[in-house]
């Protein structure tokens, strides 16, 4: 069995939460583990807001996740003018006293695997992988392994 959710979502603050929340009440139905879950709404939190910071000129943005098995990949993509994640090494003071690059550390820290592929001109793309790991007797346990 595979689990997946998938929404366009309007480039907004407020559309943060809404996927958070969707995600974060699946995992909480299959079992997954609370750390497990309070790691990928981190990663997904932080891929969100940079879409939301930083990819004008974007109107709205795509966040896919599914699970399968012991693995949850989520997908955030924009329309925005990318960017190339190499660049971004250690977070860094702007002039405006703003941090840069916090973000992707976190991102980079949380997830087992990440990927960035930009597509100059028509956005990014952030895939994050996560392992899961379910509580004893879960129901993610059983209905994943089918």
């Amino acid at each position: 069995m595979e689990a997946t959710i998938a929404l366009r979502l309007p480039r907004d603050a407020a559309s943060v939460p809404l996927i958070r929340q969707m995600l974060d009440g699946t995992l909480r139905s299959l079992g997954v583990e609370p750390q497990i879950r309070d790691d990928i709404e981190l990663m997904l939190t932080e891929a969100c807001s940079n879409v939301i910071k930083h990819a004008a000129p974007s109107d709205d943005y795509t966040v896919s996740a599914s699970v399968h098995d012991h693995l949850c990949v989520i997908k955030v993509v924009d329309t925005g003018n990318g960017f190339d994640a190499s660049k971004v090494i250690q977070a860094t003071q702007g002039e405006n006293g703003m941090e840069h690059g916090r973000g992707l550390q976190i991102m980079r820290a949380l997830a087992d695997d990440i990927r960035f592929t930009n597509r100059r001109e028509h956005g990014a793309v952030v895939c994050l992988e996560k392992q899961l790991r379910y509580a004893p007797g879960a129901a993610g346990r059983q209905l994943m392994a089918t």
